[in-house]
């Protein structure tokens, strides 16, 4: 009798069943840390940077326009490239291929970027960045489900999520030095980019699987971006949690900079300054919960209670910064955010993983989870520019107490989940 490995096992099958070494995991950091210091340096400062000199009397209508369009890009591009990966068959691998193409197309993106000189122009250059950036991040994950054994994946889960978040902190320094000259602000880091995910891509293995692929079809390539939350309930309530954390996160850090000279009543210069200290502490606070946080939800082998606990300290964040008055009050909530996200990131991809439905097409699956990182990236900015509305002048208090709840429902979300603990 043939078993499906399915049935025989709940979690994704990788290509290697092998344990990971250190070399592996500094690669993924680099490659990681690579892609999000490209993409997510311009939603975290550099952008709001060309948009104050773009439009200086309404600077955060362009974020709120230009970075929603953006990531509709970004929402597509997943899941086709997560797919299109795992149907590559070369010679260099199915991963690879596309982590090179995706990586050196955001930079040219980062470039055009920089010289855009009309919102429309903006426009088409950071839909660009978003498609390139998530062919890139999509095979990336999908090698990470490929080489990664489930007894690792929390600690894999945590250099990813650390490479993320350092990824920030490094934009946000870079803007402190090169807040004067917005060009090399956008081209730097897709240059670090590129260089930093040639290394993963010369050390990590590109197996190619057994399983054959099959004949092209429309009808599949539509189904990239679906998987059934009525068959697969897990990896439905996964997705919904994912989508919803990540729109209450950037619905603060697409306006942190503003909500930094609005709300603190800093000028830009000094507001730039604030905000790189507030993402330092930030960054220690989750170095400091993700180090151990990844390695014992492997021990205890729990992931619920770490993601559904996690998501509600954040949501406390939140709201003790909807109510900041003053900067040490800001960094006290930045510390809060970085802890309890530290600990979200560390588990929740490993989860993500281990529910994943189809064992022969990660990419596949994985791109539908990211679509829950993609559209709050369009949903987020619009969204928080209407709560800013209410009101006379830009009602920070409302963004953040509606981004707090919307964290709430992301941490209940996640314990009806019955395959993973």
């Amino acid at each position: 009798m043939t078993t499906n490995p399915q049935d025989a096992h709940p979690y994704t099958v990788p290509v290697s069943t092998e344990p990971v070494g250190r070399k592996y995991l500094a690669a993924l950091f680099l490659a990681q840390f690579g892609i999000f210091v490209a993409i997510l340096s311009p939603v975290v400062v550099s952008l709001q940077l060309k948009a104050q000199v773009m439009r200086p009397d309404d600077p955060a209508s362009i974020v709120g326009s230009v970075l929603p369009l953006g990531a509709l890009g970004a929402m597509i591009s997943n899941p086709l490239f997560g797919a299109l990966s795992d149907r590559t068959r070369t010679r260099w691998g199915r991963r690879r291929p596309w982590l090179v193409a995706g990586i050196v197309g955001l930079a040219l993106g980062l470039a055009w970027v920089s010289v855009s000189s009309t919102v429309l122009m903006l426009t088409f250059a950071w839909l660009f960045c978003q498609v390139a950036s998530n062919a890139a991040s999509a095979a990336l994950i999908a090698s990470l489900a490929d080489n990664v054994p489930e007894q690792q994946r929390g600690r894999a889960s945590s250099v990813v999520a650390l490479a993320q978040n350092v990824s920030i902190l490094a934009g946000t320094y870079l803007a402190v030095y090169l807040v004067a000259n917005l060009p090399v602000l956008f081209i730097v880091p897709g240059v670090v980019g590129v260089a930093l995910v040639v290394v993963y891509v010369l050390v990590a293995p590109d197996r190619i699987p057994d399983t054959p692929v099959k004949a092209f079809s429309w009808r599949q390539i539509i189904s990239t971006f679906w998987t059934n939350p009525v068959t697969n309930p897990d990896f439905g309530l996964a997705w919904w949690s994912r989508f919803l954390v990540t729109t209450a996160t950037f619905m603060f850090t697409t306006y942190r900079l503003l909500y930094a000279e609005d709300q603190l009543g800093l000028t830009a210069k000094s507001a730039v300054g604030v905000v790189a200290l507030g993402v330092l502490l930030y960054t220690i606070a989750l170095f400091v919960s993700l180090t151990v946080s990844g390695w014992l939800s492997d021990r205890l082998h729990r992931r619920k209670i770490f993601v559904a606990g996690s998501t509600l300290l954040f949501a406390v964040g939140l709201i003790v910064l909807a109510h900041a008055e003053s900067v040490t009050v800001f960094y006290f909530a930045e510390v809060l955010l970085g802890f309890a996200y530290g600990i979200y990131a560390a588990v929740d991809t490993a989860l993500t993983i281990d529910v994943l439905p189809n064992p022969d097409r990660p990419g596949k699956d994985l791109g539908v989870i990211n679509v829950a990182n993609a559209l709050p990236q369009s949903l987020a900015p619009a969204f928080g520019l209407f709560l800013l509305s209410f009101g006379a002048g830009d009602n920070y208090t409302a963004l953040l107490w509606g981004a707090g709840i919307i964290a709430l429902i992301g941490a209940a979300v996640i314990l009806p989940i019955r395959k993973v603990r």
